[in-house]
């Protein structure tokens, strides 16, 4: 019996913050990068993701360069201090409830940030579906290059897809929660978009479409 499919973005929606972002912040802080030109460099990727022009190709190669240099089983090691101090402050006071919500639907958290980053924090969430971007990994090592299609715009559709026909899941409705511009492909293609933080103009578009906007900065009542 087929049951609905839930899908959240991550960065913005679940964290009021965004991991990836933050990825690189806390890599400077650790003395992995240099900071001079780290900070800038990750900051005006930054900009153009929120103003959706962001090159997922520069922009993994620039990101995936300390994985390169420290190697994966290095910067793994840190990926639970990551959580600790980093992501869980910024956890949305109502995500969990929002996730509750859905329990008895196929959970997934579909994201453009690396899996690398990721993967901890969906199954902090207890969320057992992650599809995210996926980097290269040539002989156990991280090349800089993306493998197969950036989950980003349109291409979070193609990772869908994909991953719904790899799993065979049979589903009846979609419902996806997301904040930004850059995920308007994948709000049209769901049958209950929700707009959650929205930028300013997903915000424009959810208001012309009576789309439901949504706040996760304080718990339910």
């Amino acid at each position: 019996m087929a049951g609905n499919l839930a899908l959240f973005d991550l960065d913005n929606t679940l964290l009021l913050g965004d991991s990836d972002y933050s990825w690189g912040e806390f890599l400077v802080n650790e003395g992995l990068v240099d900071a001079e030109t780290y900070f800038q460099k990750n900051r005006d990727f930054h900009d153009d993701y929120k103003a959706g022009r962001l090159d997922m190709n520069a922009f993994f190669a620039f990101s995936l360069q300390p994985l390169i240099d420290h190697g994966l089983e290095t910067l793994a090691e840190l990926r639970p201090k990551f959580l600790e101090d980093v992501v869980q402050p910024m956890i949305a006071p109502g995500a969990a409830a929002l996730l509750d919500s859905h329990q008895d639907d196929t959970r997934v958290i579909i994201t453009a940030t690396s899996h690398f980053i990721t993967e901890p924090i969906a199954r902090w969430f207890g969320v057992d579906h992650l599809i995210a971007t996926n980097p290269e990994i040539v002989d156990g090592r991280v090349t800089g290059r993306i493998a197969g299609t950036p989950c980003y715009q349109a291409g979070k559709i193609d990772k869908l897809r994909d991953w719904l026909r790899e799993t065979a899941l049979p589903y009846d409705k979609t419902w996806f929660y997301s904040d930004s511009i850059n995920d308007l492909p994948l709000l049209e293609w769901a049958d209950h978009p929700h707009v959650v933080h929205p930028d300013e103009s997903l915000r424009e578009i959810a208001e012309a479409r009576n789309w439901p906007i949504l706040s996760l900065e304080d718990e339910p009542a």
